[in-house]
């Protein structure tokens, strides 16, 4: 999410950009009575396994109970929306691997939402709705041929594939502090914290709006800065850049939850000299927008 962090839970127009990196589900039947669930990680190694019972989508046996009990509460929500969905008591072995490194945070959730909304033939924002408490943004991504402005307020909820090509995207990295955020929390906290809420959804808005007509990287910058100063002054979350890269010389800006996952950094100094500032703070996944924006 490159703008609308937070806010777009209140209602505020978020900018999202969808990666090239996703997951893919491929479903066989078979003559079990069960559904059999395995997930790889990129480089094909299963990480979750279970055995799911059809009749209320337990698990029979897992290695990971916390996983087992989201994929219940996620298949019984679905059958909720297409009651024909698994109905007819046909085992099935499900194999699902995702294109990026599990601790990246690019939306295994969100991703594995739409997979089974298209296999249960059900709308996957609704299926996300009933399962989740974010704000849908990342499942609207996860079919989205492009970048996304999307709203979820109390009178809609709508994505819109908008035009977002900035002509310095080669001055824009995407930076993996090595920390997986939790999402639920930081929205937990977020909701605890914020203050004036109308004032900062009308301020995110705004700045959603105007950044993607922006056509120098000093005007994106100054949204950049403008954005991350809304987030903190409304929360008193602390940013990024003043706690961890206050001698950096471009923009650093958080995106989704606070605290974790990736940031966002532009710099005028080329890959290499990015690269090099990074490392010496020991993190060495920068990637470059082409890279990873689809």
């Amino acid at each position: 999410m490159l703008t609308g962090e937070y806010a777009v839970l209140d209602g505020a127009k978020a900018l999202g950009l969808p990666t090239k990196f996703g997951q893919k589900m491929v479903i066989k039947r078979t003559t079990s009575s069960d559904l059999i669930w395995e997930s790889l990680d990129m480089k094909g190694k299963p990480w979750f396994e279970s055995t799911i019972s059809l009749f209320d989508f337990s698990a029979v046996t897992t290695n990971n109970q916390e996983i087992s009990n989201y994929l219940q509460k996620l298949l019984k929500n679905a059958v909720r929306l297409n009651s024909e969905f698994l109905s007819q008591w046909n085992g099935f072995k499900i194999e699902t691997q995702v294109e990026f490194p599990l601790d990246w945070g690019l939306g295994s959730s969100s991703t594995l939402i739409f997979l089974v909304s298209e296999w249960a033939e059900v709308n996957p924002l609704l299926l996300y709705f009933k399962t989740e408490d974010g704000s849908g943004y990342d499942v609207a991504c996860a079919f989205a041929d492009g970048p996304v402005e999307y709203i979820n307020s109390t009178d809609e909820v709508s994505y819109t594939e908008v035009d977002f090509n900035p002509k310095f995207k080669d001055q824009l990295y995407f930076v993996h502090l090595g920390k997986k955020q939790n999402t639920a929390l930081g929205i937990k906290e977020y909701l605890k914290a914020v203050k004036n809420k109308s004032s900062l959804v009308k301020t995110i808005t705004k700045i959603t709006e105007d950044i993607r007509t922006v056509s120098t990287l000093s005007d994106f910058d100054a949204l950049l800065i403008k954005h991350e100063d809304a987030i903190a002054t409304h929360t008193g979350f602390a940013k990024v850049k003043d706690t961890l890269f206050s001698d950096y010389w471009g923009v650093v800006k958080s995106l989704g939850a606070w605290g974790g996952d990736f940031v966002l950094a532009t710099s005028d100094k080329g890959l290499d000299a990015t690269k090099e500032y990074f490392a010496s703070k020991g993190l060495s996944t920068v990637l470059p927008y082409k890279e990873i924006i689809l």
